[in-house]
């Protein structure tokens, strides 16, 4: 647990990449690495995922590669099994959080309410996935949420932008994830050159609020 919240406090920010195409998927996961993002999420229904992520984790040795939208056990068993370093679901399932644990892989699941989110800690979570935080009031709904649950490590997903990640981390995130608005086109139209330099500037944006390795 704790060198999960390290690793998150080191970068403060997850590339979450979907496609419908895996070779597209790698050059977007290349991209935003070459721009300095450290973690990545390979959503588990990305064209085939299962083989992608341990590929991209060979290509990518300074980065950790997690999977998402894991919805069931066996999704979980297989994730874990082709050496996914974390696991972001859309849910709470305490099943889920259990076989992670049991392999050493953060989960970190999705909750809505403050109900749903203390239930998702007090299972077990590596974190707790704050979605959609767009559709639940975005900044404003993580300041509220903040000082009544500040000893558990929120990720707001589902609405983060290049212009209000700070904001969340200033509202008391840990980290965020974000994704259409990194990428901004559909994936079969990307400007490379561009992602890479948006990327560069998202973490030059976030640099001040990561916190070096513990020696």
């Amino acid at each position: 647990m704790s060198a999960w919240l390290n690793l998150l406090q080191q970068s403060r920010l997850i590339a979450v990449i979907r496609s419908d195409r895996s070779s597209v998927a790698r050059e977007m996961a290349l991209a935003v690495a070459a721009g300095g993002i450290r973690l990545m999420e390979i959503t588990w229904n990305t064209d085939k995922a299962e083989t992608l992520i341990p590929k991209l984790q060979q290509e990518l040795p300074a980065c950790r590669i997690g999977t998402g939208t894991i919805l069931t056990a066996e999704m979980a068993k297989r994730a874990i099994a082709c050496g996914c370093s974390f696991l972001f679901t859309p849910h709470t399932e305490p099943q889920l959080i259990e076989m992670g644990q049991s392999a050493n892989v953060p989960v970190i699941p999705g909750a809505m309410t403050p109900t749903e989110i203390i239930r998702a800690w007090q299972a077990g979570a590596s974190a707790v996935k704050v979605f959609p935080i767009k559709i639940l009031g975005g900044v404003e709904y993580l300041k509220a949420l903040s000082p009544v649950l500040p000893h558990i490590p929120l990720i707001p997903t589902g609405g983060v932008t290049l212009e209000n990640a700070q904001q969340f981390l200033d509202a008391g995130a840990i980290a965020v994830g974000i994704a259409s608005s990194l990428f901004q086109q559909s994936s079969d139209d990307l400007d490379w050159a561009n992602l890479i330099s948006r990327a560069q500037r998202l973490v030059e944006k976030l640099q001040p609020y990561q916190t070096a390795p513990p020696h």
